[in-house]
């Protein structure tokens, strides 16, 4: 059997677009895969094979080579902090990480950060010099600054129609986020041929280029 590639897909918001780029590229996509509930699936030219997966999920099945390349938002890539190569922005997705919270809360008076993003927030108020303790909360994070459980948020906005519905703002934005192609270590060097055309193949789509 020749030689295959296993690409880990997030489920969820990004999946239709990541999909629609693929097959705009030329790659061979399953036709029911946007609606099977089939986690492994085959392609139809059998170079290569799907794993559907959590976000949170697809960067440790790359790492540690159970996918040779993972499609996935930054914000996860940055959370997840795991030692891999990033090859491609793929442009969808995009919104942007922010610290948010009640508009007349003063910097000087945070001690409290809540967040999905723990590490993340960690790590950008170190930077700042400040030290305050991060709460994680695994949903509804627009909740912690209007009960008192935190001075502010950091998560992802992208209409900010949300925030503005509970009576928050914006104080700063950390990072654009949006879709990118990540590769395993090994899988790069072992499987270098059918990664580059992979990726020069979604490059050329992502770019406006005719394939």
């Amino acid at each position: 059997m020749s030689e295959q590639l296993t690409i880990a897909l997030s489920k969820g918001r990004i999946l239709k677009d990541t999909l629609s780029l693929m097959r705009d590229a030329g790659i061979s996509v399953p036709e029911d895969i946007d609606e099977s509930r089939k986690l492994i699936l085959q392609s139809p030219d059998m170079k290569m094979k799907f794993i559907l997966a959590k976000p949170v999920d697809v960067p440790t099945y790359v790492e540690y080579g159970a996918a040779d390349i993972g499609i996935v938002g930054k914000d996860v890539l940055l959370e997840a902090g795991r030692d891999l190569y990033e090859l491609l922005d793929l442009g969808i997705g995009k919104c942007r990480m922010c610290v948010c919270g009640l508009p007349e809360e003063k910097e000087s008076a945070v001690t409290r950060v809540a967040s999905k993003y723990p590490r993340i927030a960690t790590n950008h108020f170190r930077n700042k010099g400040r030290q305050v303790e991060v709460i994680f909360l695994n949903g509804s994070v627009e909740l912690a600054p209007l009960i008192g459980l935190a001075e502010r948020i950091v998560d992802l906005v992208e209409t900010g129609r949300t925030l503005k519905e509970n009576g928050l703002v914006i104080h700063e934005e950390i990072i654009q986020i949006s879709t990118r192609v990540v590769a395993n270590r090994m899988s790069f060097r072992l499987k270098s041929a059918l990664i580059d055309d992979m990726i020069t193949r979604l490059r050329q789509v992502v770019k406006g280029d005719v394939l």
